[in-house]
């Protein structure tokens, strides 16, 4: 352990120190000041003649008179199954007045990256019981789908109800999975006090505590602290993963604040800005998240990920949603115009996209239709939102029957499958049926993207009949 006493500059989260000798990179260092508080910090720059510092607790009450001791380790979260429950800060210390952690390891919070050799490619179905989710943008194990929302959506809430509601469906027999329990990892960065209760409340009020591990930095907390927060809730998800067989669900939210933390500790730094003012090195350090996401070969858990990001102006080119779009495998986007209209969830599948949905349902994994009823109703949608701006333009009864048949599937797609509530938990099979219901308005040969054996199987004869005769 080494001590020193030469803070030359302290610069918003930053402290600078005159080092005499070498300190490494990443390493943890405690900082006291006279009064006797001790603030934990990190070396974020390191050279043979002084060493930047990063304060996970803030600056505030360090002067030049504090001492600085480099601990001589990274920073490493204590990790056991006993987290499951608990409710944790940004730093990984409990705040819910439960015993402390005794901890079967710790391991480094930066992780090791999985070899992409030893990745098990993700084919694997996780239920969340979202129709818009489940029938459209199908969530695989070791997947990272992010949630695109803006300022003002419940993103929060489609958050809580995937967190409760997400399930690993029930093997084949004699399938390697047979066994593995699910656990939910939640990471906040930044957020209210009231979005922090609400949370509580509802993983209280519905139990998914228990299955659960909370770690909860809050708006009024230290700015620096949330590039950890993601790294901690990582750590233990990979842990509870690999080491104990579960398949864990992160949901990181709000990945804007933690990105808004880069810029901060970037502008301290006086370093060159890249877009709209984000550090040039943020790709690189929103990947080192994301890719955390995945399956290894010959063990049991996964990791998979959901982080959601609110996008500035509701811009889906601004660098946050840009950058990450490239890193993860599609994305959920939820839409303001849905959601004035009392759509819940307001997800709107026509942006939205699942890159491995495709690997993820079909025969052993979900029913047999799902695919083609997905690209159906997708191919539906699409032609009826087409058609309500031309409606706009020429009136409703300038087009044809088959115009206002697709129109009027429009309306009823977002009115009983995407608006669900945020309460009702869909099997897929029932997700399946109600786009069959919906389809079977039109006649068959309109359905021109589903296997003719599955029409046969699965088209509801009456719903057409009763379709004109609502009409008449």
């Amino acid at each position: 352990m080494k001590e020193y006493q030469t803070i030359t500059e302290i610069s918003g989260p930053l402290v600078f120190v005159d080092v005499d000798e070498p300190v490494a990179y990443d390493e943890i260092v405690e900082i006291e000041a006279p009064n006797g508080e001790v603030k934990r910090g990190q070396v974020l720059e390191s050279s043979d003649e002084f060493v930047a510092i990063q304060v996970f607790e803030g600056t505030e009450g360090i002067g030049q008179d504090a001492s600085v001791r480099f601990l001589g380790e990274t920073l490493k979260m204590p990790v056991t199954e006993d987290l499951l429950g608990r409710v944790l800060d940004g730093s990984g210390d409990p705040i819910d007045g439960g015993p402390d952690i005794v901890p079967e390891e710790r391991q480094d919070i930066v992780g090791e990256a999985i070899n992409p050799h030893a990745r098990e490619y993700p084919e694997e179905f996780i239920q969340t019981g979202v129709s818009a989710v489940d029938g459209m943008n199908t969530l695989v194990r070791g997947q990272k789908l992010p949630i695109f929302s803006a300022s003002g959506l419940p993103h929060n809430d489609l958050a809580l109800q995937i967190a409760r509601q997400a399930s690993v469906p029930e093997e084949e027999e004699g399938g390697d999975e047979e066994g593995s329990e699910f656990a939910v990892v939640f990471g906040a960065m930044g957020i209210t006090a009231e979005e922090a209760n609400e949370f509580m409340d509802d993983f209280e009020r519905t139990g998914a505590l228990e299955r659960s591990v909370v770690f909860m930095n809050l708006a009024d907390d230290p700015a620096v602290e949330r590039t950890i927060t993601p790294r901690l809730a990582l750590t233990t998800a990979e842990y509870l993963a690999f080491e104990k067989g579960y398949h864990v669900l992160v949901i990181l939210t709000d990945m804007t604040n933690y990105c808004e933390a880069l810029r901060e500790i970037g502008a301290a730094r006086e370093e060159v800005p890249g877009r709209r003012g984000y550090p040039g090195y943020m790709y690189t350090d929103l990947a080192q998240l994301y890719e955390r996401a995945g399956r290894i070969k010959g063990r049991d858990g996964s990791v998979t990920q959901i982080p959601i990001l609110t996008m500035p102006g509701d811009d889906d080119t601004h660098p946050i949603p840009d950058l990450t779009g490239y890193i993860t495998e599609g994305q959920i986007m939820m839409n303001r115009d849905l959601n004035s209209q009392g759509v819940t969830p307001p997800v709107n599948v026509l942006p939205s996209l699942s890159r491995l949905m495709d690997d993820g349902i079909g025969e052993g994994l979900t029913r047999e239709d799902h695919g083609d009823v997905s690209d159906q109703l997708y191919a539906a949608y699409a032609e009826g939102e087409d058609l309500r701006d031309l409606v706009n333009i020429v009136g409703r009864e300038a087009l044809s029957e088959r115009d206002n048949l697709y129109l009027d599937f429009a309306d009823s797609f977002e009115d009983e499958f995407v608006d669900q509530g945020y309460d009702t938990d869909r099997s897929v099979e029932e997700t399946l049926d109600i786009g069959w219901d919906l389809l079977s308005i039109f006649p068959k040969e309109e359905l021109n993207r589903i296997d003719e054996e599955l029409i046969e199987e699965y088209y509801v004869e009456d719903a057409q009949a009763e379709e004109a005769a609502a009409a008449d």
